[in-house]
């Protein structure tokens, strides 16, 4: 039997125009404590986000998107959060925030397997 441990995670939310609070899922972000694992899976279909707004800047939705990515992988691609443990950069992605790209509520459950679990969450919450 594997052991299975405590994972977070959240869902990345695109709200294009904000006075319509209209929003779609472009990713989810995943952490584990007890394996030190934090990583954002991500997918932007852009017909969605059009049909949501025609004006959406696709390009700069896209970069905030890396610039998820690129913080939870750490190093010095994460800028400021570089030298942050796991934890504390999981924690500085999921504060809320007024940008196009937000965090929606945490949730929680067991795996034996984060990136799995990353992956899985992916396919059946944004893709």
């Amino acid at each position: 039997m594997s052991t299975r441990d405590v994972y977070e995670y959240a869902l990345l939310r695109v709200v294009p125009r904000m006075e319509r609070g209209e929003c779609m899922n472009a990713g989810v972000l995943v952490y584990c404590r007890a394996r030190s694992y934090v990583a954002a899976r991500t997918h932007l279909d852009e017909a969605r986000l059009k049909a949501l707004d025609p004006h959406a800047d696709i390009a700069g939705v896209r970069a905030a998107l890396r610039a998820v990515e690129s913080v939870c992988c750490g190093g010095d691609g994460a800028g400021q959060a570089s030298a942050d443990d796991p934890g504390r950069r999981f924690r500085w992605l999921i504060a809320p925030r007024s940008t196009v790209v937000q965090p929606g509520p945490v949730h929680t459950g067991l795996t034996a397997d984060p990136e799995a679990e990353a992956e899985r969450l992916l396919d059946l919450l944004v893709l």
